[in-house]
């Protein structure tokens, strides 16, 4: 029921001014047995440094989310929107019918982010891009939704998938539960800190895979920061 996968054998890209793991099959590296955990099919963890990033490059039919760690990433596309994303903050982009769009760091230090690929739950449609903070303090002990595809969630980012991607802060010691309906998937990564799984150690950036149709308890050991997306 739970699939850890430790940082260490994730697939790794160091093109100098990006250096990338990925928790999943993408570009040069590919793994038959991880190419996606249900819909969420890219979670890649970036390293770029500073005054470098991606140049414009086209996306389509897919819901991409980034979540920036430290330091802040700015994005341009061809829709005319520009807009820089800070640590803690998050942008969603959906491709739709198709899109082309640059992420630099202009940033002085070196910006560490996830960049979190879902599939949508039909081909095409107008693209879209948007970014909003969430406040690491309005998370402690908890988990809030900082993108969704339904409706109730109006707070958060909207994407175009049967899916959520939620953020929360524990304390040492303190836990969370978070319950994975029946035929769904979640996936977790601590952003920060170590934490348990159903009293499995999970260390800081490891990627743990969680089946639906359960209850899952994380507990933090330490300050830790957790990123999880719960799809089809």
């Amino acid at each position: 029921m739970i699939d850890r996968r430790p940082f260490e054998t994730l697939g790794h890209e160091n093109h100098g001014w990006l250096n990338a793991r990925h928790h999943f099959s993408f570009a040069n590296y590919h793994d038959p047995a991880r190419m996606g955990w249900g819909a969420l099919r890219v979670w890649n963890d970036d390293e770029i440094a500073p005054n470098s990033g991606f140049p414009p490059h086209p996306h389509r039919d897919m819901e991409i989310i980034t979540y920036v760690r430290k330091g802040a990433i700015t994005h341009q596309d061809s829709m005319g929107n520009t807009g820089r994303t800070a640590a803690g903050d998050v942008q969603v982009m959906s491709a739709g019918s198709g899109v082309r769009h640059a992420e630099y760091n202009l940033e002085p230090e070196s910006t560490t982010l996830f960049q979190i690929w879902i599939l949508p739950r039909q081909a095409g449609g107008l693209p879209s891009w948007g970014t909003k903070p969430f406040p690491k303090g309005d998370r402690s002990g908890r988990f809030v939704t900082l993108a969704s595809g339904f409706s109730e969630d109006g707070d958060a980012l909207p994407i175009r998938a049967d899916a959520r991607v939620l953020g929360a802060t524990l304390k040492a010691g303190e836990s969370v539960e978070h319950s994975v309906g029946e035929g769904r998937h979640a996936y977790l990564v601590p952003a920060a800190g170590t934490v348990t799984v159903d009293g499995e150690r999970i260390e800081t950036r490891d990627g743990v895979g969680l089946a639906g149709g359960r209850t899952y308890t994380i507990a933090a050991i330490d300050e830790a920061e957790i990123v999880l997306v719960d799809s089809q």
